[in-house]
């Protein structure tokens, strides 16, 4: 187990274009996201809201708790195929240590077929 002391996270304006796609749509399209790098875990991609598909997401009523980031609203994503459950976090109202993603969304790699970065 981790010692919180020990415990790092760094967030970082991306470079990059990063997309999200799921069954040919592109549903998030960004230059302007933010990489979050966690102790122990992958680097994560935070997408604004104005460059994510609102329409295409559906707020759930599951929420989830991390010490260093606080509470995560999640959204369902609407695909022509039906519903991805809980495939999308945000952290509405994050600690104050994490306060440069409040509001920001990001993807589950494993519920989407593809976050691609490009230069």
């Amino acid at each position: 187990m981790t010692n919180v002391a020990e415990h790092r996270i760094e967030i970082v304006p991306n470079r990059h274009r990063v997309r999200v796609i799921q069954y040919g749509v592109t549903i998030a399209d960004t230059v302007r996201g933010l990489t979050l790098s966690e102790t122990g875990l992958p680097d994560v991609v935070y997408f604004p809201r104005e460059d994510v598909n609102m329409t295409r997401l559906m707020r759930s009523d599951h929420t989830s708790y991390c010490p260093y980031k606080g509470h995560a609203s999640y959204f369902h994503l609407q695909t022509e195929d039906g519903t991805v459950e809980n495939a999308v976090w945000s952290y509405e109202d994050p600690l104050d240590t994490t306060a440069a993603i409040k509001g920001y969304l990001a993807f589950y790699a494993s519920r989407v077929d593809r976050i691609d970065q490009t230069s």
